[in-house]
């Protein structure tokens, strides 16, 4: 391979040619620095300081490590994941530029491996949407095709994988905010449970949540950076396709699906069904009706109390409404601004989602895997493509107007309110040749089985489109 072509590697792949010295982290930085100046235009990187890159990548030459661990190797962080060498605006207005006096923890687990900060990603204003189409930074496009929405809120994250202007990254997902993206950029998004990871030093929506989690090419990639975030050992199990047991909850998950998402999703199944594995038709009771009880009054009730806590600990001297007057972006204004009146979520509501309807939620789940003796559940990542950049109220689904954000969150949305682990993985193309996700979640806890579960299934799907660019 021509040193020009090395941003085609996965994360695995090039440490495997760092090691053996057939290429310097100086050369792969040099690669990676080209290819995004050649595909700036898809706006998905919110900052980066190039020369700092490639003085941290001769470091790594010089150091005879590179290969080891994750040394030498950058990796794209979200703009909300606190970092000392590049701002972290959370790609709102009152934040940027500010700079942060230690790395989230989050991080400094991965450059303690020897990974190098590669750029921080664009996203959705203070991760409160899932198109990308933010005021402040500008839309980050899907480079699939760029006047397609990336999918949020980690969307800039997913754009530098997807076009292979670094190898691998870290997002954030509240509701959606790993896995959608993935889905939408023919990626691999991993959730874990809620607790996997150390959550502070990240600009907050809610503790109850929120969590970090790898945007990948490859699920082995999305192993190696979650045994390193985790602070664990890496597994190395693959378990075989006919040992699995996988819940088809077609009630809710399958509800009014875009023909070629349901096209897609057919396809895999039979092709999970030819290679043994053991598909269970079972729904999973009242899932839309105990998560709809949950998701925004937990999310906006926690939104406020946390963000507040983490201006104050952050030593950043803005009050809520100083945020809330530097957001440019009319979905989260609107938001922002009814937290701060009248409109404000009731604690009430906010004891009665977390007190009761979210351990029914959770106690629904954890019936459904254990009943069925189930490894994961598998569904369609989201009901419909990308959509295009501008849509931010209503899209179009088979025939109609539906909402943007509650549609494309649908059935992403349950897993995060039950803190299991989910992952989304590419597995074919729409029509409009965008790429279609399937998800898996497990149960709760189970990260280390759905990530094995996860690279059996990739095998199956054999799924290696790229963009037409790459």
């Amino acid at each position: 391979m021509s040193l020009t072509d090395l941003y085609k590697l996965t994360m695995r792949e090039v440490l495997v040619e760092l090691r053996e010295r057939r290429v310097s982290s100086r050369d792969y930085v040099e690669a990676l620095i080209d290819r995004s100046k050649a595909v700036a235009s898809l706006n998905a990187i919110a900052s980066h300081d190039w020369n700092a890159l490639r003085a941290a990548a001769d470091r790594a030459d010089a150091s005879g490590k590179a290969g080891t661990g994750l040394a030498g190797v950058p990796l794209c962080l979200k703009d909300n994941i606190a970092t000392t060498d590049l701002p972290t605006g959370a790609a709102t207005g009152a934040l940027q530029g500010w700079m942060a006096r230690r790395n989230a923890p989050v991080a400094q687990r991965l450059f303690e491996a020897g990974a190098l900060l590669g750029a921080k990603g664009n996203m959705h204003e203070l991760a409160f949407g899932i198109t990308n189409n933010n005021a402040v930074t500008g839309a980050a496009r899907n480079p699939w095709n760029p006047d397609m929405i990336p999918g949020g809120s980690s969307g800039g994250v997913a754009v530098t994988v997807a076009a292979r202007m670094m190898p691998a990254g870290i997002g954030t997902d509240t509701g959606a905010s790993v896995r959608l993206p993935a889905s939408l950029c023919g990626l691999v998004g991993f959730r874990p449970s809620v607790g996997r990871y150390p959550g502070d030093g990240i600009v907050p929506i809610s503790h109850t949540r929120d969590t970090a989690g790898p945007i990948t090419r490859t699920v082995g990639d999305a192993r190696l950076l979650d045994a390193v975030m985790a602070d664990v050992p890496e597994g190395d199990d693959i378990p075989a396709p006919t040992a699995l047991r996988i819940g088809v909850p077609r009630g809710y998950f399958f509800d009014n699906l875009d023909p070629s998402i349901e096209e897609n999703i057919e396809k895999v199944l039979r092709q999970l069904a030819g290679a043994g594995v053991d598909l269970i038709e079972a729904d999973i009771p009242d899932v839309g009706t105990l998560n709809a009880a949950i998701s925004f009054p937990v999310a906006l009730f926690e939104f406020i109390q946390d963000l507040k806590i983490f201006l104050k600990q952050n030593g950043i001297d803005h009050s809520l409404q100083d945020i809330c007057d530097g957001v440019g972006s009319p979905d989260v204004k609107g938001v922002f601004q009814s937290q701060l009146g009248e409109e404000a979520m009731p604690e009430s509501v906010y004891r009665q989602a977390m007190d009761v309807e979210r351990p029914r939620l959770q106690a629904a789940y954890a019936s459904y895997f254990a009943d069925h003796r189930l490894d994961a559940a598998i569904f369609p990542t989201a009901p419909l493509p990308a959509r295009p950049i501008g849509q931010d109220e209503t899209v179009e689904l088979n025939g109609e107007q539906v909402p943007t954000f509650p549609t494309f969150i649908r059935n992403t949305d349950p897993a995060s309110n039950a803190a299991i682990p989910g992952i989304s993985l590419p597995c074919g193309l729409s029509a409009d040749s965008l790429p279609v996700g399937v998800e898996l979640d497990g149960p709760a806890g189970s990260d280390d089985r759905l990530l094995a579960v996860a690279a059996a299934i990739e095998k199956v799907l054999g799924f290696s489109a790229a963009p037409d660019s790459i």
